[in-house]
């Protein structure tokens, strides 16, 4: 009986979805797409999605994310479109080497706004003024090995 107990308790506990402490708190349920079409600063938000680019400047990094659905946990998950696109800056220098395009991030901060970006003709992205930038560790791909078909015709 012991034993059934510990095992329940353990698939229970595993089961369990925890968003990291930076990442947890209360944020607007507002979508990169609406914030862009409503003057929302000021607002606290909770993004992310893949990096595009990131770009240094003297005093602050700004990251351009192509914008996914979090899941519980707060990671960005699927590759949905329609989310929109948006910036996120924050005070200090990332490494673009640790950064790079492709890498799945989560932001929590403020909404400073909408600015143009020139990307191919300009367009209005929301900016944040992130006070959180939590870069995810990298899933393997996972490796599908097809055997050969025991049928030969």
């Amino acid at each position: 009986m012991k034993r059934l107990l510990i095992a329940t308790a353990v698939l229970a506990l595993s089961g369990c979805v925890t968003t990291p402490k930076p990442l947890q708190g209360e944020f607007a349920a507002i979508t990169p797409r609406v914030a862009v079409q409503q003057d929302l600063a000021g607002e606290r938000v909770r993004w992310g999605g893949r990096l595009l680019e990131l770009v240094r400047f003297d005093t602050h990094t700004c990251f351009l994310v192509a914008s996914e659905p979090l899941a519980e946990d707060a990671r960005p998950y699927g590759r949905s479109p329609g989310q929109g696109r948006f910036l996120a800056c924050r005070p200090g220098a990332y490494d673009p080497a640790v950064f790079a395009p492709g890498r799945q991030l989560t932001f929590a901060g403020t909404l400073a706004g909408v600015e143009v970006h020139e990307i191919g003709g300009g367009f209005r992205l929301p900016r944040m003024d992130a006070d959180v930038v939590y870069l995810w560790p990298e899933t393997p791909e996972s490796t599908r090995v097809k055997a050969p078909s025991p049928y030969t015709w």
